[in-house]
């Protein structure tokens, strides 16, 4: 059994203007493996998901987690 893993590559793709077609290409990937990722129906290798922060420019952590992210707008907050 494959422990859940959470990620924001949507909502990062949305933020930037970008298709699932133009990530997977950058990605050197098949473009529904880009939407298997964002449903959480895989979970992708851990090279995989580092060109993925890459790509984005932000640090593994803002884009997968093995906890659910907050709801945008939420008043929970991440305490560090």
């Amino acid at each position: 059994m494959s422990e859940a893993i959470y990620n924001r590559i949507s909502m990062l793709r949305a933020e930037r203007g970008i298709s699932r077609r133009d990530l997977a290409d950058a990605l050197g990937v098949h473009y529904q493996t880009v939407g298997y990722l964002e449903r959480g129906e895989y979970n992708p290798s851990l090279h995989l998901a580092l060109r993925i922060a890459r790509y984005f420019e932000v640090p593994v952590e803002v884009v997968f987690s093995t906890e659910p992210f907050p709801r945008i707008g939420s008043t929970e907050r991440v305490v560090a």
